[in-house]
């Protein structure tokens, strides 16, 4: 039994808005009476405002909803479909085929009641099984084998199924030449790859919920968002971007005004929960809400030492309390931590004395013997202090970030990270950021090696940095340091990388001193929180110029075409940031554990793919490894395939 855990998950997260709309606004929302022509959802996706709506959220899915300006539900149904590795290349068809109808192309006549509706392009099994139908005279039954037999890519069913489609096509009245053509050109590739209709609609239907919504209910989609998504900081931090963007404040947690978990406050405003608080239970906070929901707010540090049952204030708790900020409205941060003992003090004693009666029927006459509640004084948190205490309880920054306001400065020095694409790839770049989530990795040649992310303010991107670098390095890369860095742009997995050559520690407040003295700080400014990510099209050189900050601008032309991978010859390459190693489909044991060896013994930060030819096909796997080309890896498994004959 499969179970689909994204679609379950975005269930949960219209069931709790539909809650949160109820409960916020006393309106039912019946999912399955909704209008399918909804304009605030259409508009959303239109201007690919898609974080949150299932399947629709991707950078290349944004910019292709762009370009496709979507119209009727059939639109989100065939994005579903094409918007995988295969059917992809056919977007940009379906986008002309849209907008410019007159352009669309039919290999024959009968195909357009079949291909209509997809402007030309085959996009469903079922249109696969309908053209084998129609053209090549199969039942149903048949061209559903027709399908399977693509799909496993077994050369003798192939072969078998081919001469079957050009024997029916034939019979019914077409040339042998225009059979082999469609099968070649639409049987073969999107048998294999086509997305069977129904279940495509099964998930266009949940986008389109999730974008109806978010555009109608803004303020109730994104906390039930923020909700499914809490204790995963890397989609929390996208979603506190996005509720930025559309005006929505996400709040640090408060003890007067936090649920247990997220919770949509008033309009446009969004409070952390209590629970999402590191070192803090779900249980004891519950009990807190509890007691500020029957007996009113808290009014100071001292009506919650009285009030809050002595046995919750533990060290633990307190701290993590004061720390993140949510006493905002008792008191000073540092002040209520350097001041714990004396605070438990007074709630043992206060809850003590209430539990003997001493105070009785005369609590509201106060106790003239009572020592009074003074907090002794101390350095306030800086706000640097602040925020760093908001990363450790909360995962992030909330109230501010440390680089907020420093953009305009920065973008005179370095470059920021929302201006790279792929015509810095392969250059020396300089970059000035924060140094967050480092990994320290110990390599098996016996060295170290480090991996982290540099955030500035327009976004963050994978850093590495080697051993070699990292020997003479290593102090200054510390977590929340502030640096300035120097390495080379690659690109694995659709994001961007920074190889790390050189590394300078920087000063915030001088940074801040200097920005100010140029008028170029703004602490008003919003800091961007999203992962860099490459565009889908491909950069080709065209031109060489020079920008504002001395980078080197290659231009940008047409992507290139494909390339014919059954046309590559056995070995192995680099192909940008990727090893490509190439070999026959019934390759020996022994030779991919002699491989393994090779690749496991230079571990690194490039991805490995294994392209396995069985005549003219070539079957594509993706390695669950990396490796560093550094060394001698090239020259290894060149001597590995002449040592074996292999090509």
């Amino acid at each position: 039994l499969k179970m689909d855990f994204l679609g379950l998950k975005n269930l949960t997260i219209m069931e709790k808005a539909l809650l949160i709309i109820r409960k916020s606004r006393g309106i039912e929302i019946e999912l399955d009476r909704l209008p399918m022509d909804d304009p605030k959802a259409f508009e959303l996706l239109q201007k690919g405002d898609t974080t949150g709506v299932f399947q629709l959220e991707s950078g290349g899915m944004r910019r292709y909803l762009k370009e496709l300006i979507p119209t009727r539900f059939e639109d989100i149904i065939a994005m579903v479909a094409l918007y995988r590795p295969g059917p992809m290349d056919w977007i940009p068809s379906y986008i002309k085929g849209k907008h410019q109808p007159d352009s669309v192309k039919y290999l024959d006549k009968s195909f357009e009641t079949i291909l209509n509706e997809t402007y030309g392009v085959a996009v469903y099994q079922e249109q696969i099984l309908q053209i084998a139908q129609q053209f090549s005279g199969y039942t149903l039954g048949e061209a559903d084998i027709l399908r399977k037999a693509v799909g496993k890519k077994i050369l003798s069913m192939l072969e078998e199924q081919k001469e079957k489609f050009v024997r029916g096509a034939v019979a019914k009245g077409h040339t042998a030449k225009l059979a082999e053509e469609v099968f070649k050109d639409v049987i073969e590739p999107f048998a294999g790859y086509g997305f069977n209709k129904a279940h495509a609609a099964c998930y266009a239907m949940i986008a389109y919920q999730t974008a109806y919504l978010k555009g109608n209910f803004p303020d109730e989609f994104m906390t039930a968002l923020l909700m499914c998504d809490q204790g995963d900081m890397d989609r929390i931090a996208i979603e506190i971007e996005e509720c930025e963007s559309m005006g929505i404040q996400v709040l640090p947690p408060s003890i007067n005004e936090s649920d247990v978990d997220f919770t949509l406050v008033a309009p446009g405003k969004v409070r952390f929960g209590l629970s999402a608080i590191k070192g803090v239970g779900t249980a004891p906070v519950t009990e807190i809400i509890e007691i500020r929901k029957k007996f009113g707010l808290f009014t100071s540090v001292q009506n919650f030492a009285e009030r809050v049952t002595a046995h919750l204030i533990n060290k633990k708790l307190f701290m993590a309390l004061a720390y993140c900020g949510a006493f905002g409205e008792l008191g000073e941060r540092m002040q209520l931590v350097e001041n714990f003992d004396r605070i438990v003090a007074h709630a043992k004693s206060h809850q003590g004395g209430q539990a003997q009666g001493q105070v009785g029927l005369f609590d509201d006459l106060g106790d003239a013997d009572a020592p009074a509640f003074v907090l002794a004084k101390t350095r306030p948190a800086t706000p640097m202090d602040c925020l760093r205490w908001e990363k450790e309880y909360l995962g992030l920054y909330v109230s501010s970030h440390p680089l907020q306001g420093l953009r305009s400065y920065l973008a005179k020095k370095v470059l920021l990270t929302e201006k790279i694409t792929k015509k810095y790839l392969g250059k020396n770049l300089q970059f000035c950021g924060l140094i967050t989530s480092p990994k320290k990795i110990f390599t098996k040649s016996g060295a170290y090696m480090m991996q982290f992310f540099l955030e500035d303010p327009t976004g963050r991107i994978n850093a590495v940095v080697f051993p070699k670098s990292y020997a003479m390095f290593a102090e200054k890369l510390k977590e929340d340091h502030i640096v300035m860095i120097n390495g080379r742009l690659d690109l694995r997995r659709n994001e961007y990388n920074l190889s790390v050559d050189s590394v300078s520690a920087m000063s915030l407040e001088s940074m801040i001193e200097r920005a100010k003295e140029s008028g170029l700080y703004n602490p008003e400014e919003k800091v961007k929180r999203q992962m860099i990510v490459a565009a889908p099209d491909e950069v080709k050189k065209e031109r060489t110029t020079t920008d504002d900050e001395g980078m080197v601008d290659d231009g940008t032309h047409e992507a290139p075409k494909p390339e014919n991978t059954a046309l590559e010859p056995i070995g192995a390459r680099l192909s940008g940031d990727t090893l490509i190693i190439t070999l026959p489909y019934q390759t020996k044991p022994e030779v991919m554990n002699s491989l393994k060896v090779i690749l496991l013994s230079h571990p690194g930060v490039h991805p490995v793919e294994m392209h396995l030819k069985q005549g003219a096909e070539v079957k594509k796997i993706r390695v669950p490894m990396n490796v560093s080309f550094e060394g001698t890896i090239l020259e290894q498994l060149k001597a590995l395939f002449e040592r074996e004959k292999i090509g």
